[in-house]
């Protein structure tokens, strides 16, 4: 999986990272049981602070979509996370209104998350 990186966003790199593993779960380029690079490994390649890799893993052990261990490191979660976060609804909600907001229609909105939702399943 390739991590990309837009320094010029307004998310943060810790976000921007924990979201591409999130996806690349998702779709199925992760696998579970997969090792990660290590937090050193990861910041050398990418060009960001150990720091920012920590705390973008962190958050994904907290979420349940990685394991950590200090012998085998971080390593996809065998189950995927198994709840759905209140932010998580609070994000989709918004997104919902801002479409609504923009004029699409109900029909609309529902084949969109169609084509986005069949195309993690490739």
């Amino acid at each position: 999986m390739i991590l990309t990186f837009d320094f010029s966003s307004d998310v943060p790199l810790y976000l921007q990272l924990r979201n591409q593993i999130v996806i690349g779960i998702a779709e199925g380029k992760l696998a579970p049981g997969e090792k990660l690079p290590t937090i050193r490994a990861l910041a050398d390649e990418s060009g960001i602070n150990m720091m920012t890799v920590s705390k973008a893993y962190q958050i994904l052990k907290q979420e349940g979509y990685i394991v950590t261990d200090r012998r085998k490191g971080a390593v996809v979660a065998g189950a995927p996370a198994s709840r759905i976060s209140e932010e998580t609804l609070r994000e989709l909600r918004l997104k919902i209104s801002e479409l609504r907001l923009a004029g699409m229609k109900k029909e609309e909105i529902l084949a969109m998350i169609e084509k986005i939702y069949a195309e993690g399943n490739k």
